[in-house]
């Protein structure tokens, strides 16, 4: 098994470990083509990585890290969550919980986005998910970002929710821990109707921005805001 210690080791021999293990795959559909490569590396807990709620103009944003079994079939449709119902969002959650390896969930909250900006929040939020995952993982598979301060072995895969089913599950398992908070947000703030917009920036949204102003889940560094 490939964990921590032996990445620093490489770390140490100069070696860079966001180079890609892969070769140039054409992956049109959502499978395990990328987890595939990188356990016939040697890597054993490849975990899937991914955020949800960048362009919200409320709530916090949300990161999920998830480990597959290899040995165990995939949810029936399972893709990028944004493809997917909010039904069938919670069934294949629900599948997921039941099935994976490990996984984990940490948020940022609107705060603190403003504070360090949106970007490093999302860093953030993927850091925190991936230090608490059990197991640990020795290989990330990430969607479009590099996480230049986690010492791992590494892959940016852009786009990459809709072509590894590692990412799939992980923007999944993010987005239906998010929106059930936005639904529970909803009932200490109804007037802005976050159970509907889960924080985008929806007619509705603004429209309650401009009539009742800013509450303490808003980023007020965000456009439409203030």
């Amino acid at each position: 098994m490939r964990d921590a210690e032996m990445a620093n080791d490489l770390q140490s021999d100069g070696l860079d470990l966001r180079v890609s293990l892969f070769s140039d795959l054409r992956v049109s559909k959502c499978g395990l083509d990328f987890e595939h490569q990188a356990q016939n590396e040697g890597f054993r807990f490849v975990a899937g990585v991914d955020e949800v709620g960048r362009g919200c103009l409320a709530g916090p944003v949300v990161a999920a890290a998830c480990v597959l079994d290899p040995a165990k079939a995939l949810p029936k449709g399972l893709n990028d969550s944004k493809k997917l119902t909010a039904k069938r969002r919670e069934e294949i959650a629900a599948e997921l919980k039941e099935l994976v390896v490990g996984y984990s969930i940490a948020r940022i909250e609107a705060e603190i986005i403003d504070e360090i900006n949106i970007l490093e929040a999302t860093k953030k939020a993927m850091y925190l998910a991936i230090a608490n995952l059990q197991p640990q993982a020795d290989f990330l598979l990430i969607d479009a970002l590099q996480l230049k301060q986690i010492f791992l072995p590494q892959k940016a895969i852009i786009k990459g929710d809709a072509i590894s089913a590692s990412i799939a599950a992980a923007s999944i398992l993010a987005k239906t821990y998010r929106d059930e908070l936005m639904r529970e947000y909803d009932h200490t703030y109804p007037q802005y109707g976050f159970s509907s917009h889960v924080g985008y920036g929806t007619k509705i949204h603004l429209d309650a921005l401009r009539l009742f102003g800013h509450c303490p889940l808003h980023r007020k560094t965000f456009r439409g805001v203030l």
